[in-house]
């Protein structure tokens, strides 16, 4: 009796583990997209403040974008969406002056992609005053 109790389980972990896999995979496969998004997250925000501490010094938005595209070198330059106010032209000394980077996170996971809005756009803005 001992034995036919035995053999009509052994397929129990194989039908378990098919149970519980996709579940696990898709933790794993959620974490990993969130890590990257909460990378880029970080990258663009150091990027902004980068942009705005060149900006505080009196320079140009050109010399302001070029400081945002080198303080993220691991992004995609191309897809960066960088905003200055005010313009060149009407900054004055003790005026803030705001640097706003968004950049669009495209999702490589099918499965999350479908939970999740693709691309997932992470921006920052800093403001600092005009020396």
């Amino acid at each position: 009796m001992i034995r036919k109790l035995y053999k009509g389980e052994r397929g129990q972990a194989m039908v378990e583990m098919a149970l519980v896999l996709p579940l696990l995979f898709l933790l794993l496969f959620g974490v990993i997209e969130m890590g990257r998004i909460g990378y880029s997250y970080i990258t663009v925000s150091n990027a902004a403040r980068a942009g705005v501490r060149v900006a505080t010094v009196g320079a140009t938005d050109s010399e302001i974008t070029s400081s945002v595209i080198g303080a993220a070198p691991s992004l995609n330059s191309a897809s960066l969406s960088i905003s200055i106010t005010p313009i060149e032209s009407l900054r004055l000394s003790g005026q803030g002056v705001t640097v706003q980077v968004s950049y669009p996170v495209q999702l490589v996971i099918p499965i999350i992609s479908n939970v999740l809005p693709n691309p997932v756009v992470v921006s920052a803005a800093t403001v600092m005053r005009i020396e």
